[in-house]
């Protein structure tokens, strides 16, 4: 009776195991699976994208590579998730007070990783609308910069002096992309009271159309320069205003460009450039060369 009873017992675990061994199979083939699969789209999607201008692809790539993370690791979590509760249900185990007490530590680490899960929901909601991509400026927690990198917690950015900043997705409240699609240039061209206000606007245009309608700088144009005219009456100058529409990697060159001719052209007709000037006065007998300055000559 007793080795019959033992026999029963073996039988039983043996099936058991054998089952339990079944489930971490099966579980094993459907992470390779969806990984290689996951692999392989990735791919697939980074040839067809060759013959795209490179920076899109990089941010295409990017963003891909970011939610297929996020994908992952949150079949991976449930694939866990099946294979323990598959094998307590296999070997008898009651589930309740593993669930109970799996629920106390989870809040535990909720809490005491409340700020690292906060970043990377951000992270993911930031890739999925497409707030900003790699190569835009932007200004983002008080800072700004062109955006190296976006990962699933933090985005890094490097300013014009070449410092890099760590951003936690989660400190992202507002972001400003300067450069998404196309970005715009303002500059106010200053002229003197003195000079003929409607030929400075002339000028000002003419110059403009010019740089545009350049072989060497048409590329760089999204749309045709836009001559807002005066837009403010200065201390010492009038100031003309002009906007650029731009492909972003040439904003600030086309800008500079654009003073440079405009500062020849300006010399050129005689405009003059404005700058402060200062008139001196001093109190006192003028005629009789005495001055209330004690140190005055």
């Amino acid at each position: 009776m007793d080795d019959l009873n033992l026999a029963a017992v073996w039988n039983r675990i043996d099936a058991q195991v054998l089952q339990s061994l079944a489930v971490l199979v099966g579980a094993a083939a459907v992470w390779v699976v969806v990984t290689n699969g996951g692999r392989r789209w990735l791919a697939a999607t980074e040839r067809r994208l060759a013959d795209q201008p490179a920076l899109e692809t990089q941010e295409r790539m990017q963003r891909l590579r970011t939610l297929w993370a996020v994908a992952r690791t949150a079949v991976t979590i449930a694939v866990l998730a099946v294979v323990v509760l598959t094998i307590f249900a296999v070997w008898g185990i009651p589930i309740g007070p593993v669930l109970a007490v799996g629920s106390v530590v989870g809040v535990a680490v909720g809490f005491g990783a409340q700020n690292v899960i906060r970043d990377m929901i951000a992270g993911f909601l930031i890739i999925a609308e497409n707030q900003y991509a790699i190569g835009d400026v932007v200004e983002i927690a008080g800072v700004g910069g062109d955006v190296e990198e976006i990962r699933l917690r933090v985005t890094v950015l490097r300013d014009l002096d070449g410092k890099v900043h760590y951003v936690p997705n989660g400190a992202v409240r507002v972001a400003t992309n300067l450069t998404q699609e196309f970005s715009r240039v303002v500059i106010d061209v200053s002229v003197g009271y003195d000079a003929d206000v409607d030929e400075a606007l002339a000028v000002v245009a003419d110059e403009a159309r010019r740089l545009a309608e350049d072989d060497e700088w048409s590329a760089a144009f999204v749309t045709e320069p836009q001559l807002l005219g005066v837009n403010e009456l200065g201390d010492s100058a009038v100031m003309i205003r002009v906007v650029f529409a731009t492909v972003p990697a040439r904003r600030w060159a086309a800008k500079r460009e654009f003073l440079r001719r405009m500062k020849r052209r300006l010399d050129a007709e005689g405009i003059e450039i404005p700058y402060p000037y200062r008139n001196v006065v001093l109190r006192g007998d003028v005629t009789s060369g005495s001055t209330s300055d004690p140190e005055a000559p």
